[in-house]
């Protein structure tokens, strides 16, 4: 049986048919999703094994039951990776600032929403998102896809060395801190205005699969440092005191420390993330976000929290090689 056989057979059980099926903008995932317009509105999520659509729908269940916007369940294949949800429209945060909307408002919903996530006890069976899985995931896309396309060669393990001890001490505030739920791509693109909507529901929440244990200023940092778009620096500061005036059970001289380790860790990840996506995935046009997530970078280094990895990027790699690898297309 093909895919589409399975996918048809799928929706007609649903009432639905496939004809007329419109795809859905997607982001770095090979998943796919297709909007159904009849009987009802609905989005169906193609997700082929390997792709586990499990995540998804106990993340969903989770997030549904603190009251949050989740799209709702209609129907699931969890063998084939088929999961037929409601739709939530199209007005992504990311659309409506690259409209040039107000961001303030939308901040401060997507910072309310975030709250309630975090403060409710996580559910069981997360993946750790520590500062060792933290850690590991930058030295990744550094040192197996950036500093090969970069240099030609592979890095040399004094480099690696040198650069995972300084991410584990720079990451140790992390390291230190409860744990929540943390999305771990809480940015524009996974976020949906619903004015209708009253409180944090105004904030419709997809692509929430990867969902982990981790330290509550990643989301944080991923909503108000995003790679694809710039946010003026006074929403950003406005968005922060919002969240830690509404948390008075947080340290901010802590949290604002870690904020600063997970910005470093985030930025040197997707910066090279982008190198991967071109090289291994044939996206090349998510080079185009490189020069951005560089900057972010630079920024990041320059906070006293990080001092230790820009120490040992000084060292291995000068600040004017930090950038898309030369030759690659963008």
């Amino acid at each position: 049986m093909t895919r589409d056989d399975r996918i048809a057979l799928f929706l007609a059980r649903n009432g639905c048919e496939p004809a007329g099926a419109e795809p859905v903008a997607q982001d770095a995932s090979f998943r796919r999703y297709l909007r159904i317009r009849a009987p009802r509105p609905a989005i169906l999520m193609d997700a082929p094994p390997p792709e586990d659509v499990r995540p998804f729908l106990r993340v969903a269940a989770h997030l549904s039951g603190l009251g949050l916007s989740v799209p709702a369940i209609i129907d699931s294949d969890e063998t084939n990776g088929l999961v037929l949800e409601e739709d939530l429209g199209d007005d992504l945060f990311s659309v409506l600032l690259d409209r040039g909307h107000d961001p303030d408002p939308l901040l401060d919903a997507a910072v309310d929403a975030l709250i309630v996530l975090q403060r409710a006890a996580p559910p069981a069976g997360l993946a750790a998102w520590d500062a060792a899985a933290m850690a590991a995931t930058a030295l990744g896309t550094l040192f197996d896809w950036w500093w090969p396309a970069r240099f030609g060669a592979p890095a040399p393990q004094p480099a690696r060395d040198d650069v995972a001890g300084a991410l584990a001490q720079m990451l140790e505030p992390v390291a230190a801190a409860p744990e929540s739920l943390v999305h771990r791509d809480w940015f524009a693109g996974n976020l949906l205005w619903l004015p209708r909507r009253s409180g944090a529901q105004r904030v419709g929440i997809i692509d929430f699969q990867g969902a982990a244990l981790g330290h509550p200023a990643y989301d944080l940092v991923s909503l108000l440092q995003d790679a694809r778009r710039d946010i003026p620096r006074a929403s950003q500061q406005r968005a922060l005191d919002r969240y830690l005036a509404a948390r008075p059970e947080l340290d901010p001289h802590a949290f604002r420390a870690a904020f600063a380790a997970c910005a470093a860790q985030r930025h040197l990840r997707v910066a090279c993330q982008w190198v991967r996506l071109a090289r291994r995935d044939a996206r090349p046009q998510y080079l185009a976000y490189g020069p951005r997530t560089w900057r972010r970078l630079e920024d990041a280094l320059g906070q006293p929290a990080a001092e230790t990895l820009a120490r040992a990027l000084d060292r291995w790699i000068p600040a004017a090689m930090r950038g898309n690898p030369p030759g690659l297309e963008q």
